[in-house]
């Protein structure tokens, strides 16, 4: 009876996953290999003998390459100084970091594309809307992630080690090289693979850095579907992406193992900065410098307009889309003002959380289930790795393959208001698995069994047993995701109604189209979107759940 009923509870997200992920990548897969109905790999070799492709890959590749590693030089020593040094304002400091991460991606590219631009701070550089900068962007935002996955990991290291070879005699860049390193080395290969997948698959960072004259695999796809219509060769380089990512993917999974049970790490307690520690102290004050110039930039330029102080580009934000194309402030671009996409965005994230938080609470509690013979621990984590996919597929094919199989009977969702929020739900799900799993793999099965052998039933040993520990992580997934939805812009593009635009979309739009107060109130727009997403993370942090450590 149990059995069948954990068969029952994996039913629904398995059909869920089927109907909004599988058909819509396997309809971009179809595109691609059976273009004219027959089956023609050809057709993707042809795409990829392209000159343009050649230089698109190598794009991706270096400037993925090259972000990856300097996410690394960066995030190592903040994540020791963050994770193992005890200052005050330390968990401020920790959760300010995070912030670019959840930051929508096209929020970032404005924020450095203001810095560097020839009128920013960083202008004599002459970097804007060139490879270096997209780096910059890549790195701003994905450095959180170094430095919560290799803190987590070195919180729980043992320092016994460590001691015991500096009482030898070793110097402390011995003690680093020779103890250290070695216990980090998983941490710090997982993290590498999950930033250079964020990386390779980054959407609103390049486009509004590089444009279609520097563009990545994934921009390359969008450019191929909007601007001229070729469906084949995006959904030909769709899967050639795809292939590479999910290679990628089960390399990062072989780091990663589902709890069972977790062993709680006992986290070794942080001490105060000495003389040792002033290289890796310089370094993080460097990353929190590059981390805020960005974003003080974005909140200067969103109140100077004609080279004076003014509100005018948040009071346009309330009328954006009723001017006239000749008043400007994004006249004639939309059907709607800013703050009704804005509206749009809150509603459509506030519905993608909820469905995101049922699919990864239901899967997080079948891929924590406890399981005895091998045949089920090898099921167990088919399951989990199969709903981790999202992740490995980039938004931008999700919205693709969105666009070209759920537009016909008996799927027919493309005049749907929930088709934005399930793309958005799938992008987040990941997110909200990962969260979950480690603490539900936690709780000693004991409990429920003495809770059960006192009479309590199922709905009864949950809220005594389960839901007293997982309330805070269940309220950090939920911010986490509604914060990831609110800035989502990559399968969104793709699909979202003209009269109902999210915010980022809004955004991007007021940037491709230069008018008067149009690149001003996307920079106002640009601060209202990171407000909002900064607030949920902050609040979030307050819960002391480690989310990007759970990768």
């Amino acid at each position: 009876m149990r059995r069948l009923a954990y068969v029952v509870l994996a039913a629904f997200p398995l059909a869920v996953l089927a109907v909004f992920f599988l058909l819509p990548v396997g309809g971009m897969l179809q595109r691609g290999v059976w273009p004219d109905g027959r089956f023609d790999p050809g057709s993707v070799l042809e795409v990829l003998a392209r000159p343009r492709t050649a230089r698109v890959v190598w794009l991706t590749v270096w400037t993925s390459t090259l972000a990856t590693a300097l996410s690394i030089a960066l995030g190592l020593p903040a994540a020791y100084v963050l994770h193992r040094l005890r200052f005050p304002g330390r968990s401020i400091v920790r959760a300010l970091t995070l912030v670019p991460f959840v930051l929508p991606t096209v929020v970032v590219g404005v924020a450095i594309r203001q810095l560097v631009a020839p009128s920013g701070v960083l202008g004599f550089l002459g970097v804007d809307g060139t490879p270096p900068a997209i780096v910059f962007g890549l790195v701003f935002f994905n450095v959180a992630v170094v430095i919560r996955t290799v803190g987590a990991a070195w919180e729980g290291l043992d320092r016994r080690p460590g001691d015991a070879a500096a009482a030898l005699g070793a110097r402390p860049w011995q003690v680093f090289r020779t103890v250290t390193l070695p216990a980090l080395r998983p941490a710090l290969v997982a993290a590498a693979s999950v930033v250079f997948l964020f990386c390779a698959t980054a959407f609103g960072v390049v486009l509004v850095l590089g444009g279609a004259h520097y563009s990545t695999v994934e921009t390359e796809i969008y450019y191929l579907t909007v601007d001229y219509l070729d469906l084949p060769a995006a959904a030909a380089l769709s899967l050639v992406q795809l292939v590479a990512i999910v290679v990628l993917l089960v390399v990062a999974a072989r780091l990663r193992a589902v709890p069972d049970p977790t062993v709680r790490r006992s986290l070794a307690a942080p001490t105060r900065p000495g003389r040792a520690d002033l290289p890796a102290l310089v370094v993080t004050a460097l990353v929190l410098v590059a981390v805020a110039a960005p974003i003080a930039a974005l909140v200067v330029a969103s109140f100077r307009v004609d080279g004076s102080w003014s509100l005018a580009a948040y009071r346009a934000l309330r009328d954006s889309g009723h001017a006239s194309a000749a008043d400007g402030a994004g006249g004639g671009l939309f059907l709607v003002p800013v703050t009704e996409a804005l509206s749009n965005s809150l509603a459509i994230a506030v519905d993608a959380t909820w469905m995101s938080m049922l699919l990864g609470t239901t899967v997080a509690v079948l891929v924590t289930r406890r399981v005895r013979t091998r045949a089920g621990r090898i099921t167990r984590g088919g399951f989990d790795a199969l709903f981790m996919l999202p992740l490995g597929v980039s938004a931008v094919t999700l919205g693709f393959g969105f666009l070209i199989t759920l537009d016909q009977p008996p799927v027919d969702l493309r005049s749907s208001p929930l088709l934005v929020p399930i793309a958005q739900a799938l992008v987040a799900l990941p997110i909200v698995v990962r969260t979950l799993v480690p603490v539900l793999g936690g709780v000693d099965d004991r409990q429920r069994q003495a809770a059960a052998s006192l009479g309590a039933g199922p709905i009864r040993t949950l809220l005594t047993v389960d839901l007293p520990i997982l309330w805070r992580p269940l309220l950090a997934a939920a911010g986490f995701a509604f914060a990831v939805s609110l800035g989502e812009f990559g399968a969104t593009a793709f699909i979202v109604r003209p009269d109902t635009p999210t915010l980022p979309v809004f955004i991007f739009r007021l940037l491709e189209h230069p008018g008067p107060l149009n690149y001003e109130t996307a920079m106002a727009g640009s601060v209202v979107l990171a407000v909002l997403t900064a607030a949920v993370i902050l609040v979030v942090e307050r819960l002391r759940v480690p989310l990007i450590g759970a990768w």
